[in-house]
């Protein structure tokens, strides 16, 4: 019986683990620790590890032995007879000087060694950033789940009052019939929503191992650590990001790998030590014994040129490894650069769709008792649940786009495991570099420079909708008593405020009184005819945007009383064109 209940309790625990809420440390360590790519990379290290012991053992003295045994024929002047041979040597090799080659392929070895650290370190972090997504998607399409079945029910329930309505005799037709169809978005949007919310749980299982929890717990603090601006978060990428590290290691690889080369033009040195032990050696009968000291230097003086052939091989090698570096900074520079930026944009939008939401969520509720006293329409009570839907789900999903957000900004910074609390993979793990620094192999090509950003300015904004707002208000109505008769303006004020409206006209792209300004009898100088002319100014100040036109040193000319000329130098300026002219413009009182 003990037997069967302890059977039973292990059985009923994987149950009980699903059944607890999972958070978001859990589900980073179980995929660090589960992930074969993660999993590959601690292997990769650990043969890294042999490589590096194996090419020490080029310091270490080589002790051979061989044992021989044979029948041997002798058929000479002196003796003709067969008889049996047997020898033993022991050798002892040591190296005394190779060309530096040993030292060389041991620092090649210590970086690559270092290479397979950096990046298990990056396959963790990415194996985190991915649990992490995984994680958050899982919670923002539940939550739209969530919002799509409120907003089926809100459908639901307005189509079923139409129907009671209609079915009464006091509804009308076509209001049931949009109602049935906006209830079908609503169902389609919940069908969506819920393959979306299959996917990402799909997802998950793949990257994590497990289905996830029925409850996710909300998230950690993930700004923990967060530079304070742009500069100082890709300053930071590039002193910790293990994927940066690792290519640096890389080039410092593949230079010693190139010293390794310069060796094929140095001697080689070692001592040996050597003892013989035999018997009937040589065609001479009887024990034979001898011992051997002896330094041998041994030098190459031509092999075809392929030692030269090699050092440029691997000079080139060492560039491509710097070349890698580069692009490595470059993608991380991007990555972290717009991660950042993400994090500081998504925060501010997050206040706005907040108060989109709570602003639409109060028009639709005054909507709805507006509509069940006739003062609405049912196409304005279903715009308002569908508007409110969908500034509910741009809500949610920016609050979870703010969560992947910051993982991956920490991802970038190469924190995102010390930020979540996971350890690292490995059996014990591996140890940590100490007193790392990038050097003379930091990138060449790739300055901690942060992109221009763009901020709009919203006093000029303001400036222009006020504008707005001003030229579409009506002018007041006019006064019921007569205006006095004004006193007609002399020739020269009249000239300069209608010089004044023409440039008004033209820079803040009014058409009409632009083309209103020329007189019916004026004739274009380019012989077109005026609506040809019409036509092309039209395009041309429909096209232009935000036009600076600035008239000075105004020379005026006053012919008689309804005929003058304007001289001018005339500036202008748009964001395609520039140019300053002399104009002459001949005016003409009608």
């Amino acid at each position: 019986m003990h037997r069967k209940i302890i059977i039973l309790c292990l059985a009923l625990s994987p149950l009980l683990a699903q059944a607890q809420a999972t958070t978001l440390q859990s589900a980073a360590q179980k995929a660090v620790l589960s992930n074969p790519e993660v999993l590959q990379r601690w292997h990769a290290y650990k043969a890294a590890q042999g490589e590096r012991d194996a090419a020490f053992g080029g310091y270490l003295p080589r002790l051979d032995l061989s044992v021989s045994k044979g029948r041997d024929h002798r058929d000479d002047p002196l003796l003709k007879r067969d008889y049996t041979r047997n020898a033993t040597t022991l050798t002892l090799t040591q190296m005394l000087y190779d060309g530096f080659a040993t030292r060389n392929e041991v620092k090649r070895f210590d970086h690559a060694l270092l290479v397979r650290l950096y990046e298990l370190q990056d396959a963790s972090e990415t194996a985190a950033l991915e649990a992490a997504r995984a994680y958050i998607d899982v919670q923002r399409y539940r939550t739209l789940v969530g919002l799509a079945e409120e907003n089926y029910v809100r459908h639901r329930s307005v189509f079923e009052q139409i129907q009671k309505k209609v079915q009464a005799g006091v509804g009308r037709r076509v209001d049931l019939e949009q109602a049935a169809g906006r209830l079908a978005l609503a169902e389609a949007n919940l069908l969506t929503e819920t393959s979306n919310l299959h996917d990402v749980s799909a997802r998950y299982m793949r990257v994590v191992g497990d289905q996830p929890a029925k409850q996710l717990e909300s998230l950690a603090n993930l700004t923990k650590g967060m530079p304070k601006d742009m500069t100082e978060a890709l300053a930071a990428a590039q002193r910790n990001n293990p994927a940066l590290l690792a290519s640096i290691e890389n080039v410092r690889s593949a230079y010693a790998a190139a010293r390794v080369r310069d060796a094929a033009y140095q001697p080689r040195v070692d001592l040996r030590l050597k003892r013989d032990d035999g018997r009937n050696l040589n065609g001479y009968a009887g024990q034979h014994e001898s011992s051997t000291a002896e330094v041998v230097l041994s030098w190459n003086l031509f092999n075809g040129l392929s030692d030269s052939a090699r050092s440029r091989q691997y000079a080139e090698q060492h560039n491509v490894a710097k070349d890698i570096r580069d692009k490595t900074c470059r993608d991380i520079r991007q990555t972290v650069a717009i991660a950042y930026n993400d994090t500081r944009k998504l925060a501010e939008q997050l206040g706005y769709l907040d108060q989109h939401q709570l602003s639409i969520e109060k028009a639709r509720d005054a909507y709805r008792k507006q509509f069940d006293i006739g003062q609405r329409t049912l196409l304005d009570l279903l715009d308002s649940e569908n508007e409110l839907f969908q500034a509910r789900r741009a809500y949610g999903n920016a609050e979870h786009d703010l969560a992947i957000a910051y993982v991956r900004a920490q991802a970038g910074l190469g924190k995102l495991l010390s930020t979540l609390g996971v350890s690292k993979a490995g059996d014990p793990p591996p140890p940590e570099p100490q007193l790392w620094a990038a050097g003379e192999e930091a990138p060449e090509n790739c300055p901690p420079d942060n992109p221009q950003l763009y901020v709009a300015n919203k006093d000029a904004l303001n400036a222009r909708a006020q504008e707005l707002i001003r030229e579409l208000t009506p002018p007041p109505p006019a006064a019921n008593a007569p205006a006095a008769p004004a006193a007609e303006a002399p020739p020269e004020r009249a000239v300069a405020e209608a010089l004044k409206a023409w440039s008004v006209a033209w820079s803040g792209r009014n058409v009409q009184d632009y083309l209103d300004s020329y007189a019916p009898a004026f004739t274009p100088a380019d012989g077109s005819s005026r609506d040809a002319w019409a036509d092309k100014r039209k395009t041309a100040l429909t096209r232009a945007k935000d036009i600076s036109l600035d008239i000075r040193d105004i020379k005026l000319v006053v012919k008689d009383a309804k005929h003058a000329s304007t001289a001018f130098t005339q500036a202008y300026r748009s964001e395609s064109y520039k140019d300053v002219v002399l104009k002459t413009l001949a005016w003409e009182q009608v």
